[in-house]
């Protein structure tokens, strides 16, 4: 096309590219938003300014940018220069959750004129939605873990690390860890002391058993029943645990009914076989039914 005739279809606003040109009005926003966020392009994925996706356009423009260079798909170098002029760190290497509180703590220290005693920032500071004391504390214990550009960004706000914190933190990580199955077997046996003392395994929500919350976690028990092994399940069965769908079902009490009445039937959690069974056949059951 002759050169004169590009010109005129430009003075008209000739769109040549429409990825370009879409590209373009997200970087619009984008500056809007770095704008109102201390220059910082760490948005949630959902986060949005003037009506426009701010959060899932850049989450993609993340996703294009992990692509090596020359693959499809890859971000164009032109594009990330583009992203990188209004904030250096739009695409870090580390979770872009981190470089959100970063900016946020950044924020702060800029409010507060850089002179911010983090030491003694307690813990349950929050500041634009984010929970910026227990973060600070993170990093202050666990500094000699991050990146080197990570504590570079941190030292350049006076947050260094502590070495109690640290001590602490890898005082906690030697910790054995105690697993699902681990944690069932504790469980299982404060019910077993439970049920040789009072005779049942009828435990009250709220009982503990020797420093074991035993009647959450038989509770929790019951609702993840689905996902209990079947030696499990025989486990407790041998120490009398009922489960209600099979209660019911043995006095004749129909799903629907026990699905309306799901409230009542809770409150027999203490009653046992026997009182179900006597509730329901009695005047509660007729009106119910």
């Amino acid at each position: 096309m002759a050169r004169h005739r590009v010109d005129m279809l430009d003075a008209l606003g000739m769109i040549w590219s429409v990825s370009d040109a879409r590209f373009e009005a997200g970087l619009d926003w984008a500056r809007v938003w770095a704008a109102e966020h201390g220059g910082s392009l760490a948005a949630p994925a959902r986060a949005a300014v003037g009506g426009y996706a701010i959060g899932a356009w850049l989450s993609g423009l993340r996703a294009a940018a992990e692509v090596p260079e020359g693959e499809p798909g890859a971000l164009a170098p032109e594009r990330r220069a583009a992203l990188e002029e209004i904030d250096p760190w739009w695409c870090p290497r580390w979770p872009i959750t981190w470089q959100r509180s970063y900016a946020v703590a950044r924020q702060w220290w800029l409010e507060s004129d850089g002179r911010v005693d983090w030491a003694h920032l307690s813990v349950e500071t929050e500041f634009e939605g984010e929970q910026l004391g227990r973060w600070v504390r993170a990093q202050r214990a666990g500094f000699a873990a991050l990146d080197q550009e990570q504590q570079d960004l941190l030292t350049a706000l006076d947050i260094e690390e502590d070495q109690e914190l640290a001590a602490a933190r890898a005082a906690a990580a030697a910790k054995p860890k105690v697993s699902r199955t681990d944690r069932f077997g504790v469980g299982l046996a404060a019910l077993a002391a439970f049920v040789e003392r009072e005779g049942h395994a009828r435990v009250p929500r709220t009982h503990k058993e020797g420093g074991t919350s035993l009647g959450t976690w038989l509770n929790n028990q019951k609702a993840r029943r689905a996902k209990l092994s079947p030696e499990q399940l025989g486990q407790l069965e041998a120490l009398g645990v009922a489960w209600w769908d099979e209660i019911l079902a043995e006095v004749g009490v129909l799903p629907g009914w026990a699905a309306r009445d799901r409230a009542r039937v809770r409150r027999l959690a203490l009653v046992g076989r026997g009182g179900v069974r006597h509730v329901v056949t009695g005047s509660w059951s007729a009106a119910s039914r």
